[in-house]
């Protein structure tokens, strides 16, 4: 049986983050399984997309404004619909051949673009496998095709009870998993209240949000220590290195899931931009999250979210950090609000993603013939469930 995951870009992303993250919780529960992920961009023209992606970090660092039109334009229907058909135009026929060729079981969408354009297939009356969205940021932008996908896995019980309500899907296609992470990424230890503080600051794998500007306002303190996650920005690594600052410290691109849980562990919050992945990272490991910058478009929607429900503070990076920092771990009762809004928030969510796949094949399974077929049971699955809990 096979799974394929559709992203979009080559280049790291969310997108990337959530599939491989349930890959392997799937591959530890069905290694008889083959995943595939295909960069669905790529796959399509390799040239644009390589284009696209090397543009895509100077535009929105160098013109904010004209990617914010972009995004607003695209992601968001006009009444001509204008840009869905140039996309239908571009990339339609490149879906289906990509499904044909791999004849997947099921196909799982982290991205809008694979998503709408399967849902256009099934419009036109196509066959496809059954499909599910994971949506990777904390809301849905109307690019994701939604009316005919079967199955959607969305960060929290509002935007459950939006989707439902706006698009008039049945609640029992819809599971609340959160935004997908590693699954050893478990909750944090109990809030510390004495110093020294350890706060991560991360940019993304880009090391974007000026974050120059943000160390300049760090004051030597001892009783904050800082880890800048660079990524693969090697000027931004060298600049801090020079600075000879003994309580910032900059690391590179860190790929391995158990030394970024090391560094989340020994932590006392994050001082981030508001990806759907990292802040997931950190709502589940109860890291107090604080928001240096957002890019344009899906991160600036995330902060304006969550900010609404309490759950990050924004920095200001032309003041001193450490003196915001104070207001913080210097307020018990702020410090209860918080892990109390946070418990709140993450209380309803029913499913891990892994799991309800798992759920989702089992019933599949029991409906027709495939449960002779394959090289495993629903019971054999259970058994596994069994075990792991």
């Amino acid at each position: 049986m096979k799974i394929l995951f559709l992203p979009l870009f080559q280049m790291p992303t969310g997108h990337h983050s959530v599939a491989n993250a349930v890959i392997r919780s799937l591959e530890n529960r069905l290694p008889e399984f083959e995943y595939e992920i295909v960069d669905f961009f790529s796959y399509a023209d390799k040239l644009l997309e390589k284009a696209f992606r090397l543009a895509y970090l100077t535009w929105i660092d160098h013109s904010p404004q004209t990617y914010v039109w972009l995004y607003k334009n695209f992601m968001y229907p006009s009444k001509s619909n204008l840009h869905h058909n140039l996309c239908e135009y571009k990339f339609l026929a490149k879906m289906k051949n990509l499904l044909d060729t791999q004849a997947p079981d099921l196909v799982v969408c982290t991205q809008a673009l694979p998503s709408f354009l399967i849902n256009r297939l099934k419009e036109y009356g196509e066959s496809t496998p059954p499909v599910i969205n994971i949506y990777t940021d904390f809301f849905i932008n109307k690019l994701w095709g939604i009316t005919g996908i079967d199955y959607h896995f969305v960060p929290d019980q509002m935007i459950k009870e939006e989707l439902s309500g706006k698009y008039d899907l049945s609640p029992a296609k819809i599971f609340v998993t959160g935004i997908p992470v590693e699954e050893c990424f478990n909750p944090h230890k109990i809030q510390k209240s004495t110093p020294p503080y350890h706060i991560i600051i991360s940019g993304g794998n880009a090391g974007l949000g000026d974050i120059e500007h943000l160390i300049q306002n760090i004051d030597n303190d001892e009783e904050y220590l800082f880890a800048v996650l660079c990524g693969n920005n090697q000027k931004l690594y060298q600049e801090i290195l020079a600075l000879e600052q003994e309580n910032i410290k900059p690391l590179r691109y860190i790929s391995c899931r158990e030394t970024m849980l090391n560094l989340y562990q020994n932590s006392d919050a994050i001082i981030t931009k508001p990806g759907g992945v990292t802040l997931s990272e950190a709502l589940r490991m109860r890291l107090p999250i604080f928001v240096h910058s957002a890019l344009p478009g899906q991160e600036q929607v995330n902060f304006e979210y969550l900010a609404k429900l309490g759950l990050l503070d924004q920095i200001d990076q032309n003041k001193s950090i450490i003196d915001q920092l104070d207001l913080f771990f210097q307020d018990q009762k702020r410090q209860l609000l918080w892990r109390t809004k946070v418990e709140e928030y993450l209380r309803p969510i029913e499913f891990t993603a892994w799991q309800k796949i798992i759920d989702l094949l089992e019933d599949s399974f029991a409906e027709n013939s495939l449960l002779r077929e394959n090289t495993f049971s629903s019971g054999a699955v259970l058994s596994r469930k069994a075990n792991d809990e």
